[in-house]
Order: structure tokens, then sequence, then C-alpha cells
């Protein structure tokens, strides 16, 4: 029976994560947080109904000594707190306790420094998932998935959708997002390239049902960039963002990009900003949605596929990936040395499979 540590383990997502994964595996479960009372009452709830696999730890991502403290004798910590910054310490940490690595979290610096001990981490036979989660994180398993079900796949265009329903209070979550605009990327792979990083562009996209037709704007994952080299047929492939109110899209973001290029490093005062046009102009209907419009061919006929998975909580859609993945660590099919995305390393089919049995709606179509 492994044992998993979650840092950030109170957090919206950690939480999640925590619960899906007591009740889909038989491992031991470790809740770490900043404040140990709290992670206690966390692990005290779950210990009602999985009776001994839940437990509590005080930790922080800036605090080394507190992380070699917990780390050892863990098989894998999950980081599902907002410590980017703090991502160079948790890595080594892992590497000289022997500890497996996985991320929830978004940013080009830390994929730049886990990129840059990916060679350490093979070499200590440890395995490492980064880009976990909703996105990213299953863009590119859905590219995968289409793949699966075509014979030659040369099309695939991934499209979000997000329509929250409950009021979310501002977190440390929303910063990341703010460096996410910072330096923001929105090519994709066209015509045998990709576009420049800072060429936006606009697609309408139909993600059918109740949400219909929606302006979709550019943006890129990383996640996506080694796909024509897996898949040399593409001749496109890229991630598209829904518009969401028109206040949000005309008037605050644009407003915070200004004020990005201004005032860089006030962080909090745009995050909340941004935060507060997401949360006071949402609209329905009220619901996460990815979608993966594909072509190519199949029996020798040209075939178009779609896929489309939902959740009606964006935290769930975060968090339900990720177990679905840690499903396969744990049986030792996606535990393999090395620095990985989790959408390039999980078998696709498995984890659509996984996803739905945990609440995930998934809808696939062929023409």
């Amino acid at each position: 029976m492994k044992k998993i540590l979650i840092l950030g383990g109170t957090g919206f997502a950690g939480k999640l994560i925590a619960r899906h994964l007591l009740a889909q595996s038989d491992a031991e479960i470790t809740i770490a947080s900043r404040r140990r009372e709290k992670a206690q009452a966390l692990a005290d709830d779950f210990a009602r109904q999985y009776p001994g696999r839940a437990t509590a730890v005080r930790a922080e991502a800036a605090d080394e000594a507190s992380l070699r403290a917990v780390f050892s004798g863990h098989a894998m910590v999950v980081v599902a707190s907002p410590t980017t910054a703090h991502v160079g310490k948790v890595a080594q940490v892992a590497l000289e306790t022997g500890t497996d690595y996985l991320d929830v979290q978004l940013g080009a610096k830390k994929y730049t420094l886990l990129k840059s001990l990916s060679g350490e981490i093979e070499r200590a036979g440890r395995c490492f998932i980064t880009e976990a989660g909703f996105h990213p994180g299953l863009p590119s398993a859905l590219v995968r998935y289409a793949a699966a079900n075509l014979d030659t796949i040369e099309r695939a265009v991934t499209a979000g959708y997000l329509g929250i329903n409950t009021e979310i209070p501002y977190s440390e979550a929303i910063d990341e997002l703010v460096d996410l605009f910072k330096n923001f990327q929105a090519q994709i792979y066209t015509d045998g390239r990709w576009t420049k990083p800072g060429a936006w562009l606009m697609r309408k996209i139909d993600f059918g049902g109740d949400i219909g037709v929606k302006q979709c704007y550019s943006m890129f994952f990383e996640e996506l960039r080694d796909l024509p080299t897996m898949y040399p047929s593409l001749k496109e492939v890229g991630f598209f963002i829904s518009e969401s109110h028109w206040f949000t899209d005309m008037v605050v973001m644009p407003i915070a990009f200004v004020m990005l290029k201004v005032m860089p490093y006030a962080k909090r005062t745009i995050g909340r900003f941004i935060w507060w046009g997401m949360m006071k102009f949402r609209k329905p209907p009220f619901r996460t949605e990815l979608l993966v419009q594909a072509s190519g061919c199949h029996a020798g006929q040209p075939t178009e596929f779609e896929a489309a998975v939902s959740h009606s909580d964006a935290y769930e859609l975060t968090a339900i990936p990720v177990v679905a993945a840690l499903l396969q660590y744990l049986d030792g099919s996606a535990c393999k040395p090395g620095l990985w995305m989790m959408g390039q390393l999980v078998e696709p089919s498995r984890l659509m499979t996984d996803m739905k049995r945990m609440g995930v709606k998934l809808r696939t179509a062929t023409n």
C-alpha cells in the first residue's frame, strides 16, 4: 500500500484529490498544510469513512526542513498548492528523499526549472509528473484520445469553456493566473509550424448543447508542443479558451493587461481585479467543459471525431483527472522514470473511463 502526501491538501483542489483517491484506491493519504489543525480536521473527517488511511502533518513549501520531515516514507508528493515560486525546493527535497512528484500548477518558469532537472530526475529513477489537471492536463490527453479513435489524425483543436455558478473566494491560486497572463502565449500549430507566441487567433467553436457557438481565443500550453512529433500526420493542433461575459472580455481583461505592463509587480491587485470580473459577471450555462474536435481517416474514410468532458464544478474537473492519472501511477502503468506531462504520460482511453466513473460527463461523436 503506497503512501501519498498532498501538499496543499486542505485547498479546493487538494481536498477533492484526497477524497477521490481514498474512494478509488487503497493508498494511504497524508494531508499537509501550513495550518496543522486544519489538516487534522480534514483527516479526521476522512477517517470516519476510511479508518487508518488519512493522517495530517504541517508542511510549508518555503520551508525545506518541514518538507524533509514529511516527505520521507511517501511514494509520491502531490503538489496541489499555489507554490510555483518554491518549486525548486519541493523538487530538490523530493529527489533527496526518493519521492516521486506530481503538480497541478501552471507556469512557464516552473516547467523550465523542472526541465533543467530532468536528467537528474531520470538518473535518480524518480517519476515526476507536471501540468496535471483540467487545463493544462486534459488538452493533450484529449488529442491522444481522438488519435486512438482514428487510424490517422490530421487536425485536433481543443477548446475550454468555464461557467462558474458559485461565488468562489479569492485565493493564492489566482496569483498563478496572473503569472500566466504576464507571460501569455497564444500560438497554435498549423501548416507544419507553430505561429508566433504573441499572435492571437480568434475562432468560433461550436460546443453544442446549451453552450452553443462561442468566440474563442488561442492559448498555448506546453503539453501541446510535442504532439506534432508524436503524431507526424498532424497538420493543426491548438487550444482555444471561450469568451465569457462581454464586460469581462472587453473591459476587465484589456485593463488587466495594461496594468500588467504598467505595474507588473502588483500581482495581488491585478488578480483581485480579474477575479472580481469573473465572479461579478457570471452567466449560464454553469459548468466547465473541454472538448476536442479532430479529423483524419478511419477504415479508409475521411472521419471527424469529437469528444467532450464536463462537470458542474471546475475544481472537480481539476481533481478528477489528477486522481485518474494517479490510479495509473499506483498500478505501475504510468510510473516511469523521468519528467512527464500528465497528458502525454497517461493511457487516454482508460483516463476517460476512470474520469467518467468518478462523475465527469463524457460524450463522443463520430462522423
